[in-house]
């Protein structure tokens, strides 16, 4: 018993041992949520109607977004890659027909990237799940266990977008 066990620990390390525990645990459930979203994403976005598209085309096309025309280097800046990486994506979306880019008018060394019709079944699609997925993560939750579901979501998010700095 894990209980009998850090009786016989001082103060000082049962906190550690527990801290250390917890740690695991979460370490254990940040793995197995990131590969289930990712499994389950596969699963629920990539359809009959969508087979010829990847996970990673919907995120694109999500970084595009519905408002407006976006430029090529907004969007790669959004995904965190290149403008070549980007090109040789939205080839692919754009010969499939889910996108259309076009020079601009003011700038001609500025590429604007807009969904097609098809692109924008896609992103709803797309969307649909989420919306799914963060009902069924809040479903059950008080609206104090909501909040601090985001906040530390939000210090989970902060951490990953400083790490590499």
């Amino acid at each position: 018993m894990v209980v009998k066990r850090l009786r016989r620990i001082p103060m000082v390390r049962r906190s550690a041992v527990l801290l250390d525990k917890m740690g695991r645990t979460l370490n254990e459930l940040l793995v197995n949520l990131f590969n289930s979203v990712l499994q389950t994403e596969a699963k629920a976005v990539i359809t009959e109607e969508f087979k010829d598209i990847s996970e990673n085309d919907m995120h694109i096309m999500e970084a595009v977004g519905i408002e407006e025309k976006r430029k090529m280097s907004d969007i790669a800046a959004r995904l965190s890659v290149t403008v070549g990486t980007l090109t040789v994506n939205m080839n692919s979306l754009e010969k499939k027909g889910y996108i259309v880019r076009e020079r601009s008018t003011q700038d001609k060394r500025v590429v604007l990237v807009t969904l097609t019709e098809k692109g924008r079944k896609a992103f709803f699609h797309h969307r649909d799940f989420h919306k799914a997925m963060i009902k069924a993560a809040v479903a059950n939750l008080s609206e104090d266990e909501r909040k601090a579901l985001v906040s530390c979501l939000t210090k989970l998010d902060d951490f990953f977008s400083t790490y590499e700095k």
